[in-house]
């Protein structure tokens, strides 16, 4: 499903469409700037979303629908030492490898399988993403969760986010507050290959 038709008030930076990612240019299989999800992920983000915006807030979307191409350029990109161009922005602390080991990139993604999102908030009295303490895809220890290297607003605001998540049928990861799976995915054991298009759409 096309998550904007859905979600009408939802915001979208998909960031793989650019070149503004852990890479550095635009990621295999993004057609089109457009977050898809299964029926199921889009109505349980529906809720989410909802709940948040009678609170002041919007869902700001970074990353929905992931096909398998993307997914093995990152790991492509993990295995070949010299390409580390966007190492200051994205993994200052860390070398590519550990990446994998780390939990941040996996052989096998939940994103591929229609019902994972990563996304932030957008407080909608300043227009400006809400605090979280680490930008989108900060490969670090202070983007867990549970960071104690935040201060206790960002630490609240990162618990605002996950609560509605949960509450509305999703799973949090454990080393990136950004990142929610729903819990009763329907396609558990499909890893979907077709790209990030309109014109294909999970039903």
């Amino acid at each position: 499903m096309l998550l904007a038709d859905y979600v009408p008030h939802i915001v979208q930076e998909i960031r793989y469409y650019a070149t503004y990612n852990f890479i550095g240019e635009r990621i295999d299989g993004y057609e089109e700037p457009c977050a898809l999800l299964t029926i199921e992920a889009a109505r349980a983000l529906k809720s989410a979303a909802n709940e948040l915006f009678v609170q002041g807030y919007r869902l700001k979307v970074f990353d929905a629908y992931r096909p398998v191409s993307a997914v093995r350029q990152f790991i492509l990109w993990g295995i070949e030492d010299q390409d580390v161009r966007m190492k200051p922005y994205f993994y200052p602390d860390l070398e590519k490898q550990e990446l994998f080991s780390r939990g941040y990139i996996a052989k096998q993604s939940s994103h591929s399988r229609g019902s994972a999102i990563d996304l932030t908030l957008l407080d909608m009295r300043t227009g400006k993403e809400v605090d979280m303490g680490s930008p989108f895809d900060l490969f670090s220890e202070v983007s867990h969760p549970d960071s104690r290297n935040v201060t206790r607003e960002q630490h609240e605001n990162r618990m605002l986010l996950q609560q509605a998540m949960v509450r509305n049928g999703f799973a949090p990861l454990d080393c990136e507050w950004w990142h929610f799976c729903l819990k009763d995915e329907p396609y558990p054991d499909t890893y979907f290959t077709f790209p990030v298009s309109s014109r294909y759409l999970l039903r």
